[in-house]
């Protein structure tokens, strides 16, 4: 093995050799990337939110995929998924040129200074994420920005999740359900904007995941709709009359998944199977709302 490749062996990571050219801020940087292989990462179990769980790896430490997703520049903050990283209007430049310091400052004061030409590790993974939900809110309809902040509103829940068990002291936990519940909602209006067609969501079919592992698309849209709603009713829905109305609706559509799933050998088995056991809750749920099964 040579001297380069025995190092390459230890990291995680490597930078691109074409330069990444930001479209906001013409700023130059060679896009980090991970290194595919080498036994980096250790599966462990798909959680019910969907998330791949990785164990800590004895060689490399915490390995995630989903760090390296998003393109971000490191000068002006701007962040997406790399295929929307230079399809922007003049209209959508002009608006995320000028949210650049506002981006910046909303970003440092929840995880502090940041500095992007580092390597991705937990904080600058879960600083791509909220800035890319920023960034999304500028942007048209053609890139369909309503599914892609969806996954990047629980992409981000997750990475608080791990910021609260590293710094349980700091008040991530907040941030954390703030987040599911973006995505509860942002999963809602992904599904009434496939019915409707004013986004064109198949521009997000390849990275709706929503994790890095397994792409579930939009059967994922339809089980999280109904998890996320099950779990965040209280906040989507204060009245008990109204939660019945908001859960019954989610079931309907969750019902519609697992009907089609026992008919097609095509779908995948263990989003079958918890949306079986999902859709048993919402019967018990239901029923001890007042509304029938």
């Amino acid at each position: 093995m040579s001297t380069a490749a025995a190092a390459n062996s230890k990291k995680v990571s490597f930078r691109a050799k074409e330069t990444t050219v930001c479209p906001i801020c013409d700023e130059n940087h060679q896009k980090e990337q991970m290194f595919q292989g080498g036994g980096r990462l250790i599966a462990g179990k798909l959680a019910q939110d969907l998330r791949r769980l990785y164990e800590k790896n004895k060689k490399f430490g915490r390995v995630s995929p989903m760090d390296y997703v998003l393109s971000v520049c490191p000068r002006c903050l701007y962040s997406s998924f790399p295929k929307d990283w230079s399809v922007i209007s003049p209209a959508e430049n002009e608006a995320l040129r000028m949210q650049v310091d506002i981006r910046r400052s909303y970003i440092e004061k929840i995880l502090g200074p940041l500095d992007f030409h580092g390597d991705r590790q937990l904080v600058l993974g879960a600083a791509s994420y909220l800035l890319a939900m920023d960034c999304y809110q500028q942007r048209g309809n053609s890139v369909a920005p309503t599914p892609k902040k969806a996954v990047c509103a629980i992409r981000g829940a997750w990475y608080f999740s791990d910021l609260h068990d590293e710094f349980p002291e700091l008040g991530f936990d907040k941030i954390r359900d703030l987040l599911y519940q973006k995505a509860a909602v942002t999963y809602g209006t992904t599904l009434e904007l496939m019915q409707t067609g004013q986004e064109p969501v198949d521009q997000a079919a390849g990275m709706l995941g929503p994790d890095t592992d397994n792409n579930w698309g939009f059967d994922g849209v339809i089980y999280l709709n109904a998890y996320l709603t099950k779990r965040f009713k209280d906040q989507l829905a204060p009245k008990p009359e109204d939660q019945i109305l908001l859960l019954s609706r989610a079931k309907r559509t969750l019902a519609r998944l697992y009907g089609s799933g026992k008919s097609s050998k095509g779908k995948p088995g263990p989003i079958l199977e918890m949306s079986r056991e999902l859709y048993d809750e919402y019967n018990v749920l239901i029923e001890s709302l007042g509304g029938e099964k």
